[in-house]
């Protein structure tokens, strides 16, 4: 069985035990009040830019902010499966700035936004979806980047370990803790960026721009974190 059917398999296993377990309208109880760790966590699941801010250009045109958005609400669908609360910064192609009339202060005002939405919200655990770009098209796989705050780390490592294993083998990219990126050094909580692939390389694009694919990353980023969640 290939790994991202055996994730699926897991986060389906999971799935039917909750719904079998609190039968008809007492699932939405549980769900929400019974299972300790969907009190305890809220995942923050933030789409990479938006609006004007498009991010990155693939190699066939389309933005950034396209493919963050599509993964985003794709694991938004999952983790809700899966009982847990969940908080998008964005639902659509829209920067989230509440303030600036240029496009640098806009910018800075959407971030601010988002530092804010994570802050505010008990129990947040932050996933910020990207895509990678490089100026050489030969340059693929995914990388997790964390914060420095508790947990990140952790949480960092595994994630990017599943995601070789699953999606990218034989990829040598590791984990690194990020740094002078303004939302990730302002969270309070455990966060994670993750670059789920490279925009620049074609066979990827394609895959990165496909429902399917972003299903399979999607599982793996969702059976990883609640495996990761359930230990603490």
């Amino acid at each position: 069985m290939k790994r991202w059917k055996y994730y699926l398999f897991c986060v389906g296993v999971m799935t039917l035990t909750l719904l079998f377990a609190y039968w008809g309208s007492l699932a939405v109880t549980v769900i929400s009040e019974e299972l300790p760790f969907v009190r305890k966590h809220c995942i923050v699941i933030d789409p990479g830019h938006g609006g004007e801010d498009g991010g990155a250009t693939s190699c066939t045109g389309r933005m950034e902010s396209e493919y963050n958005l599509a993964i985003s609400k794709k694991l938004d669908d999952l983790l809700h499966l899966l009982g847990y609360q969940t908080r998008m910064t964005r639902t659509s192609d829209v920067s989230i700035y509440t303030t600036g009339d240029t496009i640098a202060r806009k910018k800075i005002s959407d971030l601010k936004e988002r530092v804010r939405i994570v802050n505010e919200t008990p129990g947040a655990v932050f996933i910020s979806i990207h895509q990678n770009q490089f100026s050489d098209s030969r340059y693929s796989g995914a990388q997790v980047f964390y914060a420095k705050t508790d947990g990140s780390k952790e949480l960092g490592q595994k994630l990017q370990s599943e995601l070789v294993t699953a999606l990218n083998p034989g990829s040598n990219r590791k984990s690194k803790p990020i740094s002078g990126v303004y939302l990730m050094e302002n969270i309070q909580c455990t966060g994670v960026l993750i670059e789920c692939g490279f925009l620049s390389n074609p066979r990827e694009e394609a895959k990165l721009r496909n429902a399917e694919y972003q299903k399979k990353l999607c599982c793996v980023i969702g059976a990883t974190l609640s495996q990761q969640l359930s230990n603490t």
